[in-house]
């Protein structure tokens, strides 16, 4: 099996993790990268599912020992993070890996792999849309939205250095175009 792996990013609001899902489930022999974070674990988690929950220092020592492909620290000794023992498990299964990442993070491990890699950004049909997506949530102030905003707009300007960009206008099309540009790369 060739061993290959997929990179989503996108600025939040897009429909990268809605277009993931049904990926996930189109039959494309994919599996979800889990990610490692040094935060506690939530009531509704569970440790290897959702994510790999590390102690501070559990996580401090990964960073030192060069186990991660990407990481970040979002807040003062809250990490987040792709470990490269999470690759290989995926590999070792036969099924290729697919991530939910930052932009950042995606680069990077588009960096490390190569022509391994595809990298792939969802991008709003427009800044206004996604800020309506974003109301629509219901779930934030409206501070941390504007935040989400002003982080949509600087990501976006990364949008280019992606192998490939699908705008989500209709979610159904950007679906079959992300399964569409998955098909090729894994059959090269």
């Amino acid at each position: 099996m060739n061993k290959k792996l997929i990179i989503f990013s996108a600025p939040s609001g897009a429909g990268k993790t809605t277009i993931i899902k049904e990926l996930l489930n189109s039959g494309l022999n994919l599996e979800f990268s889990i990610s490692a974070c040094s935060r506690p674990k939530r009531s509704n988690e569970i440790d290897g599912k959702d994510y790999y929950f590390l102690s501070v220092d559990e996580f401090k020592n990964k960073i030192a020992n060069n186990e991660f492909l990407e990481r970040e620290e979002v807040y003062k000794d809250n990490y987040y993070g792709t470990l490269k023992s999470e690759v290989e498990r995926i590999w070792a299964k036969g099924n290729y890996v697919i991530f939910d990442v930052d932009v950042i993070g995606g680069l990077n491990i588009k960096k490390y792999y190569k022509e391994k890699a595809l990298s792939v950004f969802v991008m709003p049909p427009s800044l206004k849309l996604l800020e309506e997506r974003l109301k629509k949530r219901s779930t934030e102030s409206e501070e941390s939205q504007k935040k989400r905003l002003d982080k949509a707009k600087h990501e976006l300007s990364y949008a280019k250095k992606f192998d490939e960009i699908i705008v989500n206008d209709n979610l159904k099309t950007a679906i079959n175009e992300a399964k569409n540009i998955i098909k090729d790369f894994l059959g090269k």
